[in-house]
């Protein structure tokens, strides 16, 4: 059974940081595209990050660019999300996700995702 397990989510101060990790098993997605995505309460769910199988290639959206990086250690078949300088407006839930096979270059498009994981609540008072 193929599962993506988010930890690392919690409550913290605005200006503060968390790092977010996704375990994968039942299968290997080193070879991969892996995603982060967030849903605030109200809101629909939209991409954060993602990253190409070696690590070298990453997207980041606008909101988060210069604050967040992705990155990957196959290894361990795990993918990170480290957040800097968190503000109230990163308050979601955040989602790990696994594209498809076919897709070769990280991708904000939620529809080539086919694996996702059950989420981990981040919290940012303002």
């Amino acid at each position: 059974q193929v599962q993506l397990v988010e930890s690392g989510g919690g409550l913290v101060q605005a200006g503060g940081s968390l790092r977010l990790s996704c375990a994968a098993s039942g299968r290997t997605f080193s070879r991969n595209i892996m995603g982060w995505f967030r849903q605030a309460p109200g809101k629909e769910r939209e991409s954060v990050a993602a990253v190409s199988w070696s690590g070298g290639y990453t997207y980041l959206s606008d909101s988060v660019k210069g604050r967040f990086t992705i990155f990957r250690d196959n290894a361990k078949n795990t993918v990170y999300l480290q957040m800097n300088s968190l503000k109230p407006e990163d308050t979601a839930v955040y989602y790990c996700a696994a594209a498809s096979s076919s897709v070769v270059v990280p991708t904000a498009r939620e529809s080539e995702y086919d694996y996702w994981g059950q989420g981990t609540q981040v919290t940012v008072p303002s």
